[in-house]
């Protein structure tokens, strides 16, 4: 399945929990990172194949990891701004099809070995600055904050726990794949299915003779897309629609691009104090875990348990379809907050490049 393919899923699944006609909707605004091979402007196309009208708009933004959190703050500020009604924002991702480039053919290979490009890889999972894969900066991150090897999957341990024993239903749409034996529905993540924990521990560095950081205690690449469906709170109550949020504030951050795994730390200061809130206000936080060292300095740097962040456990478990993870980590704390009865929450999560963006929201 393309990346469209999955996102037209989760567009539909949202518009029918929302009981929104498709009709109404006045722009689709898609993360996507690896963009190569899937045609011309795939939210348009996620837009369609879900039963949007054809008059709704679509943009397609890439803001590497911050894609599907980045859509939902534009179409936000889309509405406050008066420019839009009802939109759609998310994030999509095919990984596994992500292809292979050539960089010489359009003017022509001369002689010689020719060489190519794997489109994951290179716009997506390593530093456009250094071309080293991030996890080596997140190695360097753990060594500074004294994270090391044990600890790191100490966390992955517990971030596997959590999400074999969370109940995903009420997020998670089926995605039917057709195999010789018929239509097959897909509705549960398969790492954590897949995942041997007996294993965690033994496996050895991924980024270089004495790292710390492994294939366990990293975010696995995988496939996927979600969608949330933003409007206005006075329209929804006119229309009669069940409210699951309220966004209070949102927030970016901007450093160096080796620091990336710290900048969520700032995101969230930022974040929470545009809401008027406290730290200590806040009742859950979904921090993306590119790399279990991210939260990990999350909770370090910001002074908070490990029993209110990310308890349904998170991408070192889950995956991390780079263009989705946005929009899939305030879904969950949605319904993490719904499930628990509390009312504030706060979602990161770290950006290849040095950034971050934070989005804080409230049960109402």
């Amino acid at each position: 399945l393309s990346a469209s393919d999955l996102g037209a899923i989760a567009i539909k699944a949202a518009m029918e929990q929302s009981g929104i006609a498709p009709d109404s909707v006045n722009w689709a605004l898609m993360g996507n990172v690896l963009g190569a091979g899937q045609g011309q402007a795939p939210a348009r196309q996620a837009a369609l194949k879900a039963g949007l009208s054809k008059h709704c708009q679509a943009t397609t933004l890439n803001k590497m990891c911050g894609s599907g959190m980045q859509a939902v703050i534009m179409g936000r500020n889309a509405i406050l701004a008066e420019e839009a009604d009802i939109i759609v924002a998310g994030g999509m991702e095919s990984m596994s099809n992500a292809p292979f480039l050539t960089k010489t053919h359009r003017k022509g290979s001369k002689y010689g070995h020719d060489k190519l490009y794997d489109h994951m890889a290179l716009d997506g999972l390593e530093d456009a600055y250094e071309g080293k894969a991030m996890g080596v900066y997140a190695d360097a991150s753990a060594a500074e904050y004294g994270f090391g090897r044990e600890a790191q999957d100490d966390y992955a341990l517990e971030t596997l726990t959590r999400a074999q024993n969370a109940d995903f239903s009420a997020e998670i749409a089926a995605v039917i794949i057709a195999g010789r034996s018929g239509e097959t529905p897909v509705n549960t993540d398969e790492l954590p299915r897949q995942a041997r924990p007996e294993k965690i521990r033994t496996l050895k560095p991924a980024f270089g003779q004495g790292g710390t950081v492994t294939a366990a205690n990293a975010s696995g690449i995988s496939d996927g897309a979600a969608a949330l469906v933003l409007m206005r709170e006075s329209a929804a109550r006119a229309g009669g629609h069940k409210i699951l949020a309220r966004i209070v504030s949102t927030s970016g951050y901007a450093h160096e691009p080796p620091l990336f795994t710290t900048a969520p730390v700032y995101a969230v200061k930022n974040a929470i104090a545009r809401a008027g809130w406290r730290i200590s206000d806040v009742d859950l936080f979904e921090i993306n875990e590119a790399f279990a060292v991210v939260p990990m300095i999350a909770m370090k740097d910001l002074g908070i348990g490990h029993d209110i962040i990310n308890v349904n456990g998170g991408a070192c478990a889950l995956g991390h379809p780079i263009g989705a993870s946005g929009a899939r980590i305030i879904a969950t704390l949605i319904y993490a907050m719904g499930a628990r009865g509390v009312k504030r929450g706060c979602a990161s999560l770290c950006i290849g490049g040095g950034e971050a963006t934070a989005v804080c929201l409230e049960i109402i």
